[in-house]
């Protein structure tokens, strides 16, 4: 039974919706979830409006940086248990072979940074997506995956995607 387990959340840009991912499943996971995020073309720095939306939320922010997901790849990277993409271009990409054999999922999250309009509808669109990730990671910490075989937890894993996101009160 394991009592920690490593988790890489996948985009292309790494400056959104895996930041956010990563920030919270960390805030959320405690001692369970050692969360981190990359993305195939990193931006090179998280979005500005990512980094907001998380503060505004109370979801620290220290150290998430943009990086590539080359740097979970090699022999000396942690070995990954689960690795979930957040976007479709993520998913679609040609993968780096995880050490480990990890479980995969992908959950679609809209990306916010194509928003275009007004601040207020950019807001809107991070907090969205903040909110969307909220409840999947809060979902996959009520799984008890130590209780499941691969097949099963890998199933539920990527059944998360399928469940319909509340709104959230304030949207």
């Amino acid at each position: 039974m394991k009592d920690q387990y490593n988790i890489l959340f996948l985009c292309t840009g790494n400056s959104a919706r895996s930041q956010m991912a990563e920030a919270l499943a960390k805030s959320l996971g405690g001692t369970r979830l050692r969360a981190y995020s990359a993305g195939s073309q990193p931006a090179g720095a998280v979005h500005p409006q990512a980094l907001q939306v998380m503060q505004d939320a109370g979801i620290p922010t220290d150290g998430l940086r943009s990086k590539s997901w080359n740097e979970f790849a090699g022999a000396d990277a942690p070995e990954m248990d689960l690795i979930i993409t957040v976007c479709d271009r993520a998913a679609g990409e040609t993968c780096p072979v995880w050490p480990g054999h990890p479980l995969t999922a992908h959950w679609n999250i809209p990306d916010p940074v194509e928003v275009t309009g007004s601040p207020e509808q950019i807001h809107k669109a991070f907090a969205h997506a903040l909110h969307a990730l909220q409840q999947r990671i809060s979902l996959l910490l009520a799984l008890k995956m130590e209780a499941l075989g691969r097949l099963a937890a890998e199933t539920k894993l990527r059944a998360l995607s399928e469940r319909p996101i509340q709104p959230h009160p304030s949207l």
